[in-house]
């Protein structure tokens, strides 16, 4: 198996970053081995115009585990194997607008 990388996104000054940042560092004091990359927003296009709105990132081998609030639980499971597994392909904010919502009141 290998090491999962974990990166957060985000940009200086950001508090809900810094609260990211440590929650993910509590997490990974208890898997050594394991670092954290951060990366900012606002030097790379690219990621500017898909996480703009939705910073702090956590994504997991590259692949987004969590948007603005970090649950310690659920990154401890995902890290450890448990039922949290990253999340599949990403979802953006418009992406999840414009899904149909379960329990509508059709017949």
């Amino acid at each position: 198996m290998t090491t999962p990388r974990l990166t957060l996104l985000g940009r200086p000054g950001c508090h809900l970053c810094d609260e990211a940042r440590t929650v993910v560092e509590r997490v990974l004091a208890d898997h050594p081995g394991l670092a954290l990359e951060e990366r900012s927003i606002d030097d790379d296009p690219e990621l500017q115009d898909r996480y703009a709105e939705e910073i702090p990132v956590l994504l997991i081998d590259d692949r987004v585990h969590t948007i603005w609030r970090v649950d310690e639980a659920r990154l401890r499971r995902a890290l450890g194997g448990g039922d949290a597994a990253p999340a599949g392909p990403r979802e953006t904010t418009a992406d999840r607008a414009r899904a149909p919502r379960a329990g509508g009141r059709g017949r």
